[in-house]
């Protein structure tokens, strides 16, 4: 994810075209945002020697992503977009994410901490002051409508993200703060209904004219659903609780042949650190604390397969990724495909939990303000969603403005995954958004809701609350 390798195939589509000063001061408040949580994640949180240490082969050390992200904004801002001399091209390489696979990158002669955040600031002036220059209207794919620094900017908050899966396998006292606030509660009474009937009939999947979509997001196009139901809010620790007091783990009927392959391999029967306390109940071990297990959070570490056990366990199945992206931001009553479940004003703390605020999954139905016209709950943040999907381009897909942010993983065995965790930044929160892994993996904070067919005498053209 790292070298521009040819020139971009087509620009973004643009939209209203926004005012160049303004427009101007977001990026670098949103530049300095990334940065003070990488930093925060980095040397402000740890030593030098668990920064430089690898603490899982999953995961690469916590000072080759700080690196990583200050080389990437020269490559893109410096380099590409201002047409800039490279300060340290000798770097480039080490940190490739191609070149170095994550369980090599601790072997590598890597900058030191303090080397790597005096690079950063040094990329960072250039990119400030090529920044007051940059003609955002001048034709040049990359500058249209800021998309190259919007890019950026999300691939820093990605890796903020990552490294925070790197906080929650690294063994060791806390150093991050144990709740950054209070998680919300569900109004007194409150309950939600168990599913939704999202209505047959088309919708438009995708985006054309978001500058800051990738290009896996793109093109716009219209796909038909048959009606289906889908869960009202993710599955809670509670509901996976049960799953497992009924053996869901011991009994092959609920498993795909390479799920139960996983299952009887791995010999996991419990998500990702869950513990057993001593009266026989469960914990879990968040970012270096151990703590009760609250039932009513959607549950997370969880891998594709156990997700799809427990939905045929329930009855139902995962949601295809266009059935997840209907539900998410559909309005039947105008037809229109909202940028978020709410609408399109930008994420805040009334909508959802983003953005590493409280540092964990809030309880289900804590944020009715943010559901989408269907009346699903929470379809961003608090943990990412598996679906039924395999992660591909979308018909008449382009490259834009690499291959390597995803065409290379088409094809390879990921499954997509939706909605955002709590981890997780809001400008890289919206409802186009696809993140991709493999069906095994666990250390990611992604849970599940679950979906089923509906019956066809209710397969009209309404939808809503069940």
């Amino acid at each position: 994810m790292t070298r521009p390798t040819h020139r971009p195939a087509r620009p973004p589509a643009a939209g209203t075209r926004p005012d160049p000063d303004r427009l101007r001061a977001r990026i670098a408040a949103e530049l300095d945002q990334g940065r003070r949580r990488s930093v925060g994640l980095t040397v402000e949180a740890l030593d030098e020697a668990e920064l430089l240490a690898q603490h899982s082969p999953l995961m690469s050390p916590l000072v080759w992503d700080l690196a990583h992200v200050g080389n990437y904004e020269e490559q893109w801002l410096v380099r590409a977009a201002a047409g800039g001399e490279a300060l340290r091209p000798d770097i480039d390489v080490l940190y490739d994410a191609f070149e170095n696979p994550r369980a090599e990158r601790v072997s590598l002669p890597l900058l030191t901490p303090r080397e790597a955040r005096d690079y950063n600031a040094r990329v960072r002036a250039r990119v400030l002051d090529a920044l007051e220059r940059a003609r955002f209207d001048s034709g040049t794919p990359l500058l249209a409508d800021g998309f190259v620094y919007h890019m950026v900017i999300q691939h820093e908050h990605q890796h903020d993200e990552t490294m925070l899966a790197t906080h929650q396998l690294r063994r060791g006292r806390p150093v991050l703060p144990g709740l950054a606030a209070p998680p919300p509660r569900p109004a007194p009474g409150h309950r939600l209904p168990a599913e939704v009937l999202v209505a047959a009939g088309p919708f438009t999947m995708g985006t054309d004219d978001d500058p800051w979509a990738y290009d896996n997001e793109r093109p716009a196009h219209t796909v038909d659903l048959p009606a289906f139901y889908i869960d009202t809010a993710a599955v809670t620790n509670a509901a996976h609780l049960d799953f497992m007091a009924d053996g869901g783990y011991d009994d092959p009927r609920w498993w795909s042949p390479q799920g139960w392959e996983w299952r009887t391999r791995s010999g996991k029967r419990a998500p990702a650190f869950w513990v057993r306390d001593t009266g026989g109940g469960w914990l879990r071990r968040r970012l270096g604390r151990v703590e009760p297990l609250p039932p009513e959070e959607p549950v997370q570490h969880v891998c594709f397969y156990e997700a799809q056990a427990h939905a045929r366990w329930a009855g139902k199945r995962l949601p295809t990724e266009a059935e997840w992206e209907k539900a998410a931001r559909h309005d039947p009553a105008t037809g229109a495909s909202l940028r978020h479940p709410w609408g399109d004003t930008d994420p805040g703390p009334r909508h959802a939990n983003l953005g590493q605020r409280l540092l964990r999954p809030a309880p289900a139905g804590a944020f009715p303000e943010g559901a989408a016209p269907c009346g699903a709950v929470q379809m961003l943040g608090d943990v990412w969603e598996w679906t039924a999907t395999d992660f591909t381009g979308y018909p008449g897909f382009t490259a834009f403005p690499y291959r390597e942010y995803s065409e290379v993983f088409f094809g390879g065995g990921y499954k997509v995954l939706r909605g955002g965790s709590w981890a997780t930044h809001p400008t890289a929160a919206r409802a186009t958004f696809r993140n991709w892994d493999y069906p095994i993996r666990r250390q990611i904070f992604a849970g599940f809701r679950c979906a089923r067919d509906a019956d066809p005498d209710e397969g009209g053209r309404g939808g809503g609350r069940r």
